[in-house]
C-alpha cells in the first residue's frame, strides 16, 4: 500500500532494533483528474437523459387528431382511436331511451341537498359500470330545512265592545300546490316602506337580491310569486289550457329557491374562502343571507293580496316601463298598484326554519390524460327542491350520465385523452352553489395551475330552444360543435342545432355551478342547455314550471321533451364540446372574441351613461345595461366618469391588437400540427411542442388576469 524510504541505505549494528521501523507515505495518485472526470460523466449522462425525455415528450403529447405524428398507426396491441373516430362514438352512443331511464330514476323521490346520499351512491355505481372511476367528496355545510310556514291576510274589525279591535281572517294562502291525478309527483314617490311586507314578482334580477333590497329599505318580510305575464304567449288569458291538461302554467305552481346573497357570498356562508370540512372555524352569516323572512307563493295565492291593493298608491302607468308591462293578472282584476295597504289590513307571514350544519356529497369522476397540468372539468348538480326536478337539474343529470357513458365507450376502445377530464355531480347547488363552491375552494391551487375550462349543464332540457352563456373565449368553438349535431326538429331534413340557433351567447353572471369557476377562480366557463321558447307563436310549447312540483317526469314526458330527443341532443353537444376542449393540441379558445365583447360592454355602458346625461334612453339600452338600485353611496361625478371611458377604449383597443396577434399565432401552430412532419425531424417537433405550450399557457391564464 506504500513505498519504503531508503530501505537499502540502512545499516545493521548493535543499535539496530530487532523490529525495524519502516516509514510509509501515501502513494501519489496516478490520475489526479478522476474526480473532475467523474463529475463531467455524471453531468453528461443527466443531460442526455433530459434531452431524450424532452425529445420523446412531444410524441406522447401529440393528440389523436393526427395519427401521422406517431411512428405507426397502432402501437402493438393498442387500439388508439383518432379524433374523428372519437367524435363518431360521442355521436352514436347517447340514446334518448337511456336519458329517459336516468330521468325516471332521478325524479322518483326527494333529493334535497343533504338528504340524497343514496342517489349519489347509485350514480357512482352507474359510472363504475361505464368504466369511469369516481369518489364521493363530502362537506359539512350550513343549510336550513322548513318546520312550518303561514301567510294570512287579516282585516281589523270592531267587536261588540267598540273600543276593542279584532282581527278577522280575510284570506289565508294554502302555500301548497294542487295535487294532480295525472301527475303523481305533484323609497319611490314618497311611499313609506319601512316596517312593511313586500310582495314582488319573479323576474329581472335574482330573487335573493329582491329580498336583500327589501331588507335594506327597512321592510320586515317578502313574498314572491310567478306572474303568468312572463310566460309569453302560452297563458290562460290567451286561450291556452293550464297544466296538466295543456301547456299553460298551473295557477297553483310555486317557484321555490334560495334567498342567499349569491353575488356577495356563494357557497357555505359560514366558510367564505375555505372549504367546509369538519372542525373548521365558522363565520357569522350576517350580510350573507337575509335577516327577514320570505315565502314563495303561487299566483292564485297572490291574487287576494294584490287585489287588496287595487286603487291604493301609484299605478304602473305612474312609474316606468318596467312596472307597466307583462301584467299577466290584469285580466283577473289586479290593477298592480304598489300600495301600501290601508291600516285595516294586516299580513301575517310565518316562515319557521331550522338551521343545521350537515353533510352534502359531491361525486367526482376522472379520466387521466397525457397532460397532467391541463384539465377540463364538466359538471351538473343533482339536488332539487322537490321530488321531481325533471328539468332542473335532472335533465342535465341524465345528459351527464350519457356523456360519461360515451367517454367510457371510448376508453374501452383504447382512447386516452390529451387533457385530463373531471366529471362532477354537485350537491347543494339550490341552496347557494354550495357543493361546487366548496370543491373549488378546496382545490383552488391545483385548479389555478391546471384547469383550462369548466363546462356546465344545469337545466339540460326544458324546451326546444338552444341557449348558452359563456366567457367569450368559448364563442368560436361552440358554433363549430353545434353544426355537428342534428336537431330533433327536422321540419327541414338534415338541419342541425346550429342551423336553428340564433347565435346569441349571453354573459355568465351567476346562478349555477359555474360561478365559483368563472367569478372566483377565473376559469373560462360555459353553460349549455335547451329551454322554452316563450316567444313561440302557436301555443304548443309548454311553460316550464321552474322549481315547482310540476317540474316532474310526467311534465317532461308529455310536454317538456316527449321522446327525450332533446336530452339526447344535449348529451351529444356536451360530449363533443368536451372532446374539442380535451383533444385540440392548441386550446380551442379565441381571445379576439373576448376583446370584441369587452369593447362592446364598454360601449354599451358609455351609451347608457350618455342617455342618463341627456335624460333619455332606448329600451334596448335599458335592457342591456340596467342600473341596479344600491344602498352604497356613489363617489365622484358623472363627468369624471365620462372622461375615464377614453382610457378604457384605448386599453381595450390595445388588448384587441394583442389578441389578434395571439390568435393568429395559435392558428398557424394548429395548422402545423396537421402537417406531415417526418419522424426524423424530432427537433422541429420539439420546437412546435414548446410553441404550443406557450400559446396554451396564455390562453389558460387569460381569464385569470381579470380577477380583482
Amino acid at each position: 500500500m506504500g513505498r519504503i524510504l531508503d530501505e537499502k541505505k540502512m545499516e545493521n549494528n548493535e543499535r539496530t532494533p530487532l523490529i525495524a521501523t519502516v516509514i510509509f507515505v501515501q502513494p501519489r495518485q496516478r490520475y489526479q483528474h478522476n474526480t473532475i472526470r467523474r463529475f463531467f460523466t455524471i453531468a453528461a449522462t443527466c443531460c442526455l437523459i433530459v434531452a431524450v425525455v424532452l425529445f420523446l415528450l412531444p410524441l406522447s403529447f401529440i393528440p389523436r387528431h393526427h395519427r401521422h405524428w406517431h411512428h405507426d398507426k397502432h402501437h402493438g396491441e393498442s387500439s388508439a382511436i383518432t379524433y374523428e373516430e372519437l367524435q363518431q362514438i360521442l355521436l352514436d352512443t347517447p340514446k334518448a331511451e337511456k336519458a329517459r331511464e336516468w330521468s325516471k330514476y332521478y325524479t322518483s323521490g326527494p333529493h334535497v341537498a343533504g338528504t340524497n346520499l343514496s342517489q349519489v351512491t347509485w350514480t357512482q355505481e352507474r359510472w363504475q359500470e361505464f368504466g369511469i372511476e369516481s369518489e364521493v367528496v363530502a362537506y359539512d355545510v350550513y343549510l336550513n330545512y322548513p318546520r312550518g310556514h303561514r301567510l294570512a291576510l287579516y282585516e281589523k274589525t270592531k267587536g261588540k265592545d267598540s273600543k276593542v279591535e279584532e282581527l278577522k281572517i280575510k284570506f289565508e294562502a294554502s302555500l301548497e300546490e294542487d295535487i294532480l291525478e295525472e301527475d303523481e309527483t305533484t323609497v319611490l314617490l314618497n311611499v313609506s316602506l319601512e316596517g312593511k311586507i313586500a310582495i314582488a314578482r319573479y323576474g329581472g334580477i335574482f330573487r335573493g337580491l329582491k329580498i336583500k333590497r327589501a331588507q335594506e329599505l327597512g321592510m320586515v318580510g317578502t313574498i314572491l310569486f310567478s306572474d303568468p305575464g312572463d310566460d309569453g304567449s302560452n297563458t290562460e288569458e290567451n286561450g291556452a289550457i293550464a297544466y296538466p291538461d295543456g301547456p299553460a302554467r298551473n295557477p297553483s305552481s310555486v317557484q321555490r329557491g334560495s334567498a342567499q346573497f349569491l353575488s356577495v357570498a356563494p357557497g357555505d356562508p359560514t366558510t367564505i374562502g375555505y372549504p367546509s370540512k369538519p372542525g373548521v372555524p365558522r363565520q357569522p352569516v350576517d350580510g350573507k343571507i337575509p335577516s327577514i323572512p320570505s315565502l314563495p307563493i303561487s299566483y292564485v295565492d297572490a291574487l287576494p293580496i294584490l287585489k287588496s291593493l287595487n286603487g291604493i298608491g301609484p299605478a304602473p302607468k305612474d312609474l316606468n316601463k318596467w312596472w307597466d308591462r307583462n301584467l299577466g293578472l290584469a285580466y283577473k282584476g289586479v290593477e298592480y298598484n304598489i300600495g301600501p295597504s290601508p291600516d285595516i289590513l294586516v299580513l301575517n307571514l310565518v316562515n319557521d326554519v331550522e338551521y343545521v350544519t350537515t353533510p352534502i356529497w359531491n361525486l367526482i369522476g376522472v379520466i387521466n390524460g397525457t397532460l397532467s397540468d391541463e384539465v377540463i372539468v364538466i359538471g351538473n348538480h343533482h339536488d332539487a327542491w322537490i321530488v321531481g326536478g325533471a328539468g332542473d337539474p335532472n335533465s342535465g343529470s341524465a345528459a351527464l350520465n350519457e356523456v360519461v357513458r360515451s367517454f367510457g365507450v371510448a376508453v374501452s376502445k383504447g382512447w386516452k385523452p390529451l387533457r385530463t377530464i373531471v366529471f362532477a355531480s354537485w350537491d347543494g347547488e339550490e341552496y347557494g352553489l354550495v357543493g361546487s363552491t366548496e370543491w373549488v375552494e378546496e382545490y383552488l391551487p391545483w385548479l389555478n395551475n391546471a384547469n383550462v375550462a369548466y363546462i356546465n349543464c344545469d337545466v339540460g332540457t326544458s324546451g326546444p330552444k338552444f341557449s348558452a352563456s359563456a366567457s367569450p373565449l368559448h364563442n368560436k368553438a361552440l358554433g363549430e360543435i353545434l353544426s355537428l349535431v342534428q336537431s330533433p326538429n327536422q321540419t327541414i331534413p338534415g338541419q342541425t342545432v346550429g342551423d336553428l340557433w340564433n347565435g346569441l351567447i349571453s354573459t355568465m353572471g351567476s346562478g349555477s355551478d359555474f360561478t365559483a369557476f368563472q367569478d372566483y377562480a377565473g376559469i373560462p366557463s360555459i353553460d349549455l342547455g335547451f329551454g322554452p321558447d316563450v316567444n313561440h307563436e302557436g301555443g304548443e310549447k309548454a311553460v316550464f314550471h321552474y322549481h315547482s312540483n310540476y317540474d316532474s317526469f310526467y311534465w317532461m314526458d308529455i310536454y317538456g321533451d316527449p321522446g327525450f330527443h332533446y336530452h339526447e341532443a344535449m348529451s351529444k353537444i356536451w360530449a363533443l364540446y368536451t372532446a374539442k376542449m380535451v383533444e385540440s393540441p392548441v386550446i380551442s379558445f379565441n381571445a379576439t372574441d373576448y376583446a370584441n365583447a369587452l369593447q362592446g360592454y364598454i360601449s354599451k355602458t358609455e351609451a347608457k351613461l350618455d342617455s342618463i346625461m341627456i335624460g333619455s334612453s332606448t329600451e334596448e339600452q335599458d335592457e342591456e345595461a340596467r342600473f341596479r338600485p344600491t344602498s352604497i353611496a356613489t363617489k365622484g361625478d358623472i363627468n369624471t366618469l365620462k372622461l375615464s371611458f377614453k382610457g378604457l377604449h384605448n386599453r381595450a383597443t390595445a388588448l384587441k391588437d394583442a389578441a389578434i396577434r395571439h390568435d393568429s399565432t395559435a392558428a398557424v401552430l394548429a395548422e402545423q400540427v396537421g402537417q406531415d412532419i417526418p419522424w426524423w425531424k424530432i427537433v422541429s417537433k420539439v420546437k412546435l411542442y414548446n410553441q404550443i405550450r406557450t400559446v396554451n399557457e396564455k390562453y389558460k391564464y387569460f381569464e385569470r388576469k381579470f380577477l380583482y
